[in-house]
């Protein structure tokens, strides 16, 4: 049986991946610290005899008894609310702990997936969206955000050498806003957001003029991606991985959102809360081209099909607290 260490496993995307692997037989240990992570999310797994979980925090170092064929790196804050509320933690996860897991992965010999992010593209030049990988970014070190963009920055750089200098097969990945089934209510980000209003009735909160610009990548699909990237991922590359299109404002997102329920939804223009960082990128878009090509990666489900999917599942199990 190939085993497997989920790092940040009690998350959205880490819990997730736990019930992949489980589902196709491998053994899983799950670890979290829970600063930010669920157990909940995990709990119908904690009886399976093909999972473990080990509460611990992956700044410190890690030591996994027996052998190890995958690590999956996928501990980090991933709500902006968060980076305020915990930046130091946030900055030592994305380094210290990427580096952790980079030197289990070479002791065990094991292939390592790292998940980074697409905001260490930061506000991009216009001229480069859609953001293809080997774009360096518009990224400030000094801010509310620099902590998540820049931790994740030195990861990435981690990975480059611990492939090129010890030769530990790396991949990276760079989420573009994951969405589904399994958001916190109070994550903030603005579908769970948008949904929990909903749910309450109340206006949606729309920051600035709702100009900014985002692509949606559904779950399933997104889990795929990582997926590919994990077992074909050419050693030491990067990968975007997200939905390309539609690239739509958040002024558009509500419309799409009204379609799915049939009826308009109340808004309100507001400006940023003292609780949301500054430095919003306007646009962040990706280009899957070289998941395309290499990897066979296309996502199958478009925003109106995931977005009544999303809101299916909140109506259910959000309470209406935002």
């Amino acid at each position: 049986m190939k085993r497997v260490l989920i790092t940040g496993g009690a998350g959205f995307l880490g819990s997730h991946l736990c019930d992949r692997f489980i589902s196709n037989g491998y053994f899983v240990i799950a670890m979290d610290n829970l600063i930010t992570g669920d157990l909940r999310n995990i709990s119908h797994l904690l009886d399976f005899p093909n999972f473990e979980f080990i509460n611990h925090d992956i700044t410190k170092k890690i030591e996994i008894k027996g052998k190890l064929d995958f690590i999956l790196n996928f501990a980090s804050p991933a709500s902006p609310i968060d980076y305020l509320k915990i930046p130091i933690e946030t900055l030592k996860v994305g380094s210290y702990g990427a580096h952790n897991c980079l030197d289990l992965a070479k002791s065990k010999n094991a292939r390592i997936l790292v998940a980074s992010t697409s905001e260490i593209y930061g506000d991009p030049d216009p001229r480069h969206v859609p953001m293809q990988e080997s774009y360096r970014g518009n990224v400030s070190t000094m801010g509310p955000r620099a902590c998540y963009d820049e931790s994740k920055r030195v990861g990435e750089t981690l990975c480059y050498i611990y492939h090129e200098y010890f030769g530990v097969h790396t991949n990276i990945i760079r989420p573009f806003n994951v969405y589904g089934p399994g958001m916190q209510e109070n994550d903030y980000r603005v579908l769970p957001n948008f949904a929990s209003r909903i749910k309450s009735g109340m206006p949606l909160h729309i920051y600035g003029q709702g100009n900014q610009t985002r692509t949606f990548c559904y779950l399933t699909d997104a889990m795929v991606g990582f997926l590919l990237v994990n077992l074909k991922g050419v050693p030491g590359e990067v990968y975007n991985i997200g939905n390309p299109s539609p690239e739509i404002s958040i002024n558009e997102l509500v419309g799409v959102m009204e379609k799915s329920i049939g009826r308009k939804i109340p808004k309100e223009i507001i400006e940023y809360p003292d609780s949301y960082p500054a430095d919003e990128p306007m646009r962040r878009c990706p280009d899957i081209r070289k998941a395309k090509l290499q990897l066979n990666f296309q996502p199958e489900i478009d925003l109106q099909e995931g977005i009544e999917r999303f809101l299916n599942w909140a109506e259910k199990i959000y309470i209406g607290e935002n």
